[in-house]
């Protein structure tokens, strides 16, 4: 085998985009979540932009360049267990590998549960979810303890797992799984196949985000004004 790095353009613009603002976005909702009660107002907003990110990822999973989407990283159990003993493939180097892929889906999963749980949920007091008044009040007390007791502890679980596996390749392995995400090109040993990432791509992907916005924001005219 060649030792000639190939550099690929692994991850599109679009999808850097999307980690880099959910990344500040979570970190926005969990300080906002934590202090006074005048920042709710933006604990709201900074949910409904989760909400509209969220909406993106999933369309830009089955439409996006290559290893955005989520077809280049559902693995069978048995190619999770063939990566554990070392057996992996080249190409499980360039987007997500099984591992991380099962992290990446979990993490999603779970932040859409927040941002689900969050637009049902009530205080009873001055913060109310825009679909609350649409569900019965044990939905919206559901609701309330997922968003409140078990959604933000899944989270922060799931973020530090994120980092650990970061640290881990990056001083175990040697592998620098940031740069990447930054810059778009990874080198790999053995060419593969290139994510799109042209102009085309790029309008497309705000075209989508642009009808995700318009659909948060319709839904959170649903609800009582708040400001």
């Amino acid at each position: 085998m060649s030792n000639t790095a190939h550099r690929i353009r692994i991850w599109d613009l679009p999808t850097r985009l999307f980690h880099w603002a959910l990344l500040i976005c979570v970190l926005g909702l969990v300080i906002t979540g934590k202090v006074a009660n005048e920042w709710m107002v933006w604990h709201f907003r900074l949910g409904y932009c989760v909400m509209t990110l969220l909406l993106f990822r999933l369309i830009w999973g089955c439409v996006g360049g290559k290893w955005s989407r989520f077809a280049s990283f559902i693995y069978a159990p048995s190619t999770v267990i063939a990566y554990l003993k070392g057996l992996g493939k080249p190409e499980h180097s360039a987007g997500h590998n099984p591992l991380g892929a099962g992290s990446v889906f979990a993490l999603l999963f779970v932040l859409m549960a927040q941002v689900g749980s969050g637009l049902i949920s009530d205080d009873e007091i001055t913060n109310q979810g825009p679909l609350a008044r649409f569900v019965s009040g044990q939905w919206v007390s559901l609701a309330n303890w997922w968003h409140k007791d078990v959604g933000q502890f899944a989270i922060f679980a799931l973020v530090a797992l994120h980092v650990a596996a970061i640290l881990f390749y990056l001083y175990k392995k040697k592998e620098n799984l940031i740069r990447p995400m930054i810059e778009g090109d990874k080198e790999m040993v053995q060419a593969v196949e290139s994510s799109q990432d042209g102009a085309a791509n790029r309008i497309a992907a705000l075209v989508i985000f642009g009808l995700c916005a318009g659909f948060v924001y319709w839904v959170q005219s649903l609800g009582a004004p708040a400001f």
